[in-house]
């Protein structure tokens, strides 16, 4: 794969871009504002992803050396560009939509994300729990960017609800991710959680956000915003997430974080095939 592709980690920038296709289907509502939503969203992940990795260039020789700066198949300076770049396409997609719709709400969230992402992978990172916090914030930001893209009141509702159950379970899943970095961030000096307390506490804390996901699942069936279909569809994913929890609190290895992280992933992409069952 082509290295400027590869360090953008299309699937995430896809699946972020997914937050808006859902909440367009939910409110069946197809325009050019969604169209740039969905672009915005693509192009303020992969520029999170890329800063990330310029930042995380002595961690990743340590932990994923095959990555395209640690590897030397971009340079620093290229990979830190790059990350600007599309950082600022981001924010013109942004702009516009505002300019369209005539609501500032969505530029302004996206310059939040510009900040926030940026701040993350020069500082956040390194700070216990506030960078799983962001990464989780950033996550349910991409409904409730959809939703104000919209501008339904009733879909803005729907979207912060949906917004907080991503953000939930991507902070279990970015808490899951320091435990099976814990090797390179010590080396780098960083300062996770899991550094900190240990495996066992971080464990714990993944442990009940994903419950609490789990717990909210039905909730969005019962207050009518997904019908029949969302309860059959959301109960493999609730099985999934259920599966994760038990790994993760009884083995906290490398290994074990690893396949948490990857079931937790994949448990998402099923709930989020449930959000658009579910709307019809």
């Amino acid at each position: 794969m082509n290295p400027y592709i590869e360090i953008l980690r299309p699937g995430n920038a896809v699946m972020g871009a997914i937050t808006i296709i859902l909440i367009a289907i939910i409110d069946k509502t197809f325009s050019l504002p969604i169209f740039l939503a969905i672009l915005a969203v693509f192009f303020e992940t992969a520029a999170g992803n890329v800063i990330n990795d310029y930042f995380d260039y002595n961690i990743d020789l340590i932990n994923k050396p095959e990555r395209p700066i640690p590897s030397g198949r971009i340079s620093l300076k290229n990979g830190r560009n790059y990350g600007y770049l599309l950082f600022l396409l981001g924010t013109i997609c942004g702009f516009l939509i505002s300019f369209l719709t005539g609501n500032w709400i969505p530029f302004i969230i996206v310059l939040m994300a510009d900040i926030v992402l940026y701040l993350y992978a020069s500082t956040l990172k390194s700070t216990p729990l506030v960078g799983n916090l962001a990464v989780g914030f950033m996550t349910g930001f991409g409904f409730v960017f959809g939703g104000f893209t919209i501008g339904n009141p009733t879909i803005i509702l729907t979207s912060i609800f949906l917004g907080f159950f991503a953000f939930v379970m991507t902070t279990a899943r970015e808490i899951v991710k320091d435990i099976e970095d814990i090797e390179g961030d010590k080396a780098e000096g960083a300062r996770t959680l899991p550094i900190l307390v240990g495996e066992k506490i971080p464990a714990i804390l993944a442990f009940i956000l994903i419950l609490i996901d789990c717990a909210l699942c039905p909730l969005l069936y019962f207050y009518n915003i997904f019908g029949f279909y969302y309860l059959i569809v959301i109960a493999i994913a609730v099985l999934l997430f259920l599966y994760s929890a038990i790994l993760i609190i009884r083995n906290q290895d490398r290994q074990t974080a690893g396949k948490v992280s990857k079931y937790l992933k994949i448990g998402m992409l099923i709930a989020f095939a449930a959000f658009v069952f579910g709307s019809f």
